[in-house]
């Protein structure tokens, strides 16, 4: 039984970067003897167990063959008779089919260093064609590294999308990748791996990215921006029903949505903010849910500045952030402790919050 250190982590030590775990893959043994030795089961569809000690992942080598459509297609195949080779080759990218002895020995049947050296993604066999995910993952790792894809790969990927492979991805799974890659620090490199091989129109039509949708990206990429925020300046040109449509079909977390939509319902009072009054502004907070969602108002503000950075709209957020000041300076309680009845306490509350920031505009 031997015990190998595989994929990101031998790659990120090449690249000179922090490995944050490490897996592992052994060769010759059964689950019994994993067991045996003190090691817990974890794997739902394959052998997979965790060290007693350190906790890292210990997977026996295995093969898998295709066996239906879609990435869960597959039939897996756990052996001692499984070679560390074998198991190497069946991964995507040779830059992920690397191996390490425990004594420190690099393992590289597929020239996973040398792409590595080159900049380049490319596949590890014919077998990549199998597995649509894939195509995500490649255009992640291109986001990641800011790599060219291989032009064998890249025709591969094009011939996969035009057979429908790409079609049979579920939404999760879409997600969870283009997420991933979108928070990478070259984005732009996502959707334009996606859009050479097709992907992008057929797993994302409502996108139509441009050299804007890039620089702002670039700008969120640089100052680390949240995933919200990225995802939000996707939909800064669309209306809110096409935004709704792709976060329905990615089935997108419910803070990315929110985020999405507010960023449609609010972009328009949001460009005018540098000349509205008291009165539009108040609406704008109101319609942005900014006195009761200020976090989420920050990042909102931070969307409108990465997708249309300038003077107007740096005075816009300036008066915007301002007039939440202000408005949060009013005494609810107290208002509605006045109030005659409860019917008339959003009135007198609307009023009150417009003065304010009338006020605090007069001393700019």
């Amino acid at each position: 039984m031997k015990a190998y250190v595989v994929g990101g982590a031998v790659r990120d030590e090449l690249l000179g970067l922090p490995v944050a775990d490490r897996d592992w893959v052994v060769v010759g043994a059964t689950p019994e003897q994993m067991t045996a030795a003190g090691y817990r089961p974890v794997g739902r569809d394959f052998p997979v167990f965790l060290h007693p000690e350190t906790k890292e992942e210990y997977a026996l080598a295995r093969t898998e063959r295709k066996s239906g459509r879609g990435y869960r297609g597959f039939t897996v195949y756990a052996a001692p008779e499984v070679t560390l080779e074998e198991d190497l080759r069946r991964r995507d990218l040779t830059l992920n089919a690397m191996a390490r002895t425990e004594d420190g020995k690099l393992i590289d049947p597929f020239g996973g260093e040398r792409d590595l050296r080159a900049g380049l993604l490319r596949h590890v066999s014919e077998a990549f064609a199998e597995d649509p995910v894939r195509i995500l993952r490649v255009a992640r790792f291109a986001a990641r590294f800011d790599f060219r894809v291989a032009d064998e790969t890249a025709a591969l990927m094009r011939r996969m999308v035009e057979t429908g492979e790409a079609e049979d991805l579920v939404p999760e799974r879409v997600w969870q990748e283009f997420a991933k890659g979108l928070v990478e620090s070259h984005p732009r490199r996502l959707f334009e791996v996606l859009s050479d091989c097709g992907a992008l129109a057929r797993l994302l039509p409502e996108l139509r990215p441009d050299e804007a949708l890039y620089a702002a990206l670039a700008r969120a990429a640089q100052e680390r921006a949240p995933l919200t925020v990225r995802f939000a300046l996707l939909v800064w040109p669309l209306d809110e029903q096409a935004a709704s449509a792709l976060c329905a079909r990615l089935r997108a977390p419910n803070e990315v949505k929110e985020l999405a939509l507010a960023t449609c319902r609010c972009r328009e009072p949001i460009r005018g903010a540098d000349r509205a009054g008291p009165a539009a502004l108040l609406e704008t907070l109101k319609r942005a849910d900014a006195l009761r969602r200020g976090e989420r108002f920050g990042e909102l503000l931070a969307v409108a500045r990465f997708a249309e950075p300038g003077a107007p709209i740096a005075l816009a957020i300036e008066r915007l952030q301002g007039a939440l000041e202000a408005a949060r300076g009013v005494d609810a309680a107290a208002l509605a402790k006045a109030a005659a009845s409860p019917a008339e306490i959003p009135a007198r509350l609307d009023r009150a919050r417009e003065q304010a920031i009338a006020a605090a505009l007069a001393q700019d």
